[in-house]
């Protein structure tokens, strides 16, 4: 018997802003249907999931990511990039997309794209279901993680 190989997610691009803007209760790893020229652009780390979204559209029962910048690859030929904002599809199975529709049909509910990295060669997004954090929900986010960057600071100083 073969080893297991050990996934390789690197170069992983995170959406840092994600856990700031949203509080996030669901996590689920989809597909990217992507060309040749945005594959080479991320596997340099040139895409952006800040202002990213996904959207379920009902009347085909399909996944689609909407305005993540994926740089132009710039070795590529004119005629085979791409537009660095376009639409594209997820991949997810049905029963997943259903059950994503259901939760997003609520108020305030979004899915954002939180992650995109390298599984076996392909591209895999992580998308979370997001709530909008009000703004003292943001300054509370804020407080916690300035207090647990005081005691890990506090922990790592020498003792004379």
């Amino acid at each position: 018997m073969g080893k297991k190989q050990q996934d390789n997610h690197s170069p992983r691009i995170v959406n840092r802003r994600a856990f700031h803007e949203f509080h996030i209760s669901e996590v689920l790893e989809v597909g990217v249907v992507l060309v040749g020229s945005e594959v080479k652009s991320i596997r340099n780390g040139q895409a952006s999931l800040a202002e990213g979204y996904a959207q379920v559209e009902p009347a085909t029962m399909e996944l689609f990511l909407y305005d993540v910048n994926i740089a132009q690859y710039q070795h590529a030929a004119a005629s085979s990039g791409h537009e660095p904002t376009r639409r594209r599809k997820l991949l997810a199975h049905k029963q997943q997309i259903s059950k994503l529709m259901g939760l997003t049909s609520a108020r305030g509910v979004t899915l954002v794209p939180m992650a995109l990295y390298f599984v076996r060669g392909h591209i895999k997004l992580e998308l979370g279901v997001g709530q909008g954090k009000k703004y003292h929900d943001k300054r509370q986010s804020i407080k916690q993680r300035d207090a647990k960057r005081e005691i890990d600071r506090a922990m790592t100083r020498k003792r004379i």
